[in-house]
């Protein structure tokens, strides 16, 4: 029982929702016609994204929290979260600006538009109700893949199965650990899939 808490654990941390900007866009990059560009490009992309969604945020709450002097466990709770979605929001506003500063195409900027719509709208959710950020950041995977299945018109078997799996895990994880119920995972992916595919196709 006790391998099965620290595999939940290092699921729960190596799955966070921060991850899936730079995990679509690589899913994007491999499963499209995007697989034909040069790995310079691709790479220069990745990097931009992984500093924009999950080295600056992480970063400036680093920071935060030594000047609120708070321990890591401290953010757990709920009225204490607002400084840090407010800090992710900004850099994923500010993501999608220098994308379109550099004239990237529409689909790429809609990754990041939908990944701060999938936190808005579980930030709004967790006002009233708690609900697995976890498992909509891996729901909106899935819901992405479908929707850019259509667009490009690819086969998404393989990588959706491999969502689908990783997006069980995470579910899994966050019970095991005692942070969500049932429903609340299963509220997040919900939230997270409709997000993925709807922003996609929509915005």
């Amino acid at each position: 029982m006790r391998f099965i808490i620290v595999l939940a654990r290092i699921l729960s941390t190596v799955f966070r929702p921060t991850y899936y900007p730079t995990v679509s866009f690589f899913i994007l990059m491999m499963a499209t016609y995007l697989a034909l560009l040069p790995w310079s490009f691709k790479l220069a992309i990745l990097g931009m994204v992984y500093v924009f969604t999950v080295a600056l945020p992480a970063g400036a709450i680093f920071i935060y929290r030594r000047i609120r002097k708070w321990n890591q466990h401290e953010l757990r709770h709920q009225q204490k979260r607002w400084v840090p979605y407010i800090i992710y929001l900004i850099c994923y506003i500010a993501c999608m600006q220098t994308m379109m500063a550099l004239r990237l195409p529409r689909f790429m900027i809609n990754i990041i538009a939908v990944s701060a719509l999938i936190q808005c709208s579980c930030i709004l959710i967790n006002i009233k109700w708690k609900i697995s950020m976890h498992s909509a950041g891996s729901g909106g995977v899935i819901g992405a893949l479908v929707a850019y299945s259509t667009i490009f018109s690819f086969n998404p078997v393989w990588w959706l199965c491999l969502a689908i799996l990783v997006s069980g895990l995470v579910m899994t994880s966050r019970m095991l650990l005692r942070q969500h119920s049932l429903w609340q995972v299963l509220s997040g992916t919900a939230v997270g899939i409709l997000c993925g595919y709807y922003g996609i196709m929509l915005i």
